[in-house]
């Protein structure tokens, strides 16, 4: 797989472990580690095979099923390929929506294989005193040699009957989950010693959603939490205050300590704290250097934090004890005790301009009075607010479909779907970080996508889940959406494409585009149909 990447500038970030997991909603760009990261119909989009194999009617589960698949009735690309005899399948289902096929090759399709090859290798091997297509078989195969033969004659009968093998799961079979778990030595000496064939071969098909209670998606209650911080007033008039403070100036402070208000650069490192000195361990993701901290900006660090730097002068240390609150963000750190160690390296307050009419151009640009200002930022919070607010709901929505589904989930699919999410984790750290191409090699290892794999099993089959989910309702509730607006959409997508001069498969980028509007189409029906309860937390 080929991966494009774009390069940015690495800016300075304050330490992880410092800021508190609340959500802010702010019109303008602000560092990731203060916010929590939106889905809304991103997990939609990652779902990765085609959604033909939705549609047919999945038969009943069988422990295990013996048919005959008739050379007559199987479409083949030429008349060559058809079978002088039936194939024999057993069909077994497994675990994990997977499927084996023991296929069972007669005598006579595997002469009839056999002739095939020495016909074309009589056709295309010279041998001196004979002339082109007149070499005695005994002659031939002396020539080539016997081994030779007998593989090609083994992949001759390969290719002729897995179409044939194949038949009983047309239709359900994922792309590129096809496998022959027999031995090519197995089959070799089998072919050699009973001129007859038996192999083995497994398929990931699509799984089949189990609605617990079945239909119960027709009546969902759905709560969905909103956090207090996405509140349109709230959100406008902190804008207001980011913005009036970007036009004052910074002043050194002098003779006094910090107070709120200001802003310092400080240095940070905290340590656990433990009675046995020797089990004291730093805290990386709370160590940095040059840290601007805006002390009006204390309820979004680590409780306690603010307080206990106070009155720090600069060029003066503090060091004091914290306890990371259960509800931290970082697992590895809830309930901790730390010790930090704080520098004051500079010290600064603001000196504002007064908050009058006469800045209204300079804070939101269009604008003749304060009063225009404050109503413009609430209509943009407003939209900002409202579109938060849908995808809590969608994400809730989804979460509970999640709940109600019981799915034996392919393995081929979890890795495709796995895969995918980590090579987008890959640009996005690339983005940020302009890795090396060393550092790159490292992470697309394998072993990187594996461990990757195993460390995201649970949220990578929740993702599939849902999209199952949303799939099924889609076919069940038998939604649709326009034709025109799919090939707009594709359009769109193709000219973004062509824009960034990058190579697109335009069927891949169709069946990516359905989804998501099937999805779109689904949540829409669903929060219609929803009882549906707002609390703010």
């Amino acid at each position: 797989m080929e991966l494009h990447f774009s390069t940015t500038l690495l800016k300075f970030k304050p330490p992880l472990s410092l800021f508190s997991p609340t959500t802010s909603l702010s019109l303008t760009s602000t560092t990731p580690l203060l916010l929590e990261p939106k889905k809304y119909f991103s997990n939609l989009l990652t779902l990765s095979y085609s959604r033909q194999f939705f549609l047919p009617q999945h038969p009943s589960h069988r422990n295990s099923t013996q048919f005959t698949a008739f050379a007559s009735t199987v479409a083949v690309d030429s008349t060559k390929d058809r079978l002088p005899a039936d194939v024999e399948v057993t069909e077994t289902e497994e675990p994990n929506s997977r499927v084996r096929l023991s296929v069972e090759v007669p005598a006579v399709v595997c002469e009839d294989c056999y002739q095939s090859v020495i016909r074309e290798f009589t056709k295309l091997t010279k041998i001196p005193g004979f002339r082109p297509g007149k070499v005695p078989e005994d002659v031939l195969i002396n020539h080539v040699g016997r081994k030779n033969i007998q593989k090609a004659v083994v992949e001759s009968i390969l290719k002729r009957t897995l179409p044939h093998a194949m038949s009983s799961v047309t239709g359900r079979a994922l792309n590129d989950s096809i496998r022959i778990i027999t031995k090519f030595s197995v089959m070799e000496e089998t072919y050699s010693s009973t001129k007859s064939l038996r192999y083995d071969l497994i398929v990931d098909v699509a799984p089949e959603v189990k609605w617990i209670p079945e239909v119960g998606y027709k009546n969902l209650k759905i709560v969905v939490e909103i956090d207090s911080d996405i509140d349109a007033q709230r959100a406008s008039e902190q804008e207001l205050k980011r913005r009036y403070k970007s036009l004052g100036l910074l002043r050194i402070v002098t003779d006094r300590g910090l107070q709120i208000g200001d802003v310092a650069v400080l240095d940070i490192s905290a340590t656990t704290i433990d009675q046995d000195e020797s089990n004291v361990q730093k805290i990386p993701s709370a160590e940095t250097k040059g840290f601007h901290f805006d002390t009006e900006d204390g309820d979004k660090v680590l409780p306690g934090f603010l307080d206990s730097i106070i009155g720090i002068r600069q060029g003066e240390t503090m060091s004091f004890p914290l306890i990371f609150p259960e509800s931290w963000r970082q697992e590895n750190l809830r309930g901790v005790h730390a010790q930090f160690t704080v520098e004051c390296k500079e010290l600064f307050y603001r000196e504002l301009p007064e908050l009058n009419d006469s800045l209204a151009e300079k804070l939101l640009p269009g604008c003749t009075t304060l009063e225009q200002v404050k109503e413009s930022l609430l209509q943009r919070c407003l939209e900002v607010e409202q579109t938060a607010k849908e995808q809590a709901t969608d994400n809730a929505i989804l979460d509970q479909l999640r709940k109600m589904i019981e799915v034996d989930i392919p393995q081929s699919l979890f890795e495709e779907q796995g895969r995918q999410l980590y090579g987008a984790q890959l640009l996005e750290m690339q983005a940020k970080m302009n890795l090396s191409k060393e550092q790159l090699a490292s992470l697309s290892s394998p072993k990187a996508v594996n461990e990757y794999l195993e460390s995201q099993k649970e949220n990578i089959q929740s993702m599939i889940k849902q999209n199952l989910a949303v799939g099924d309702i889609f076919r069940r509730e038998n939604l649709q959406f326009p034709t025109e607006e799919l090939v707009k959409e594709v359009e769109n997508s193709i000219s973004e494409f062509k824009r960034h001069k990058q190579e697109y498969d335009e069927e891949r980028i169709r069946e990516q585009v359905q989804e998501v509007l099937e999805g779109a189409k689904v949540l829409e029906w669903l929060r219609e149909h929803a009882e549906i309860q707002y609390k703010t937390r």
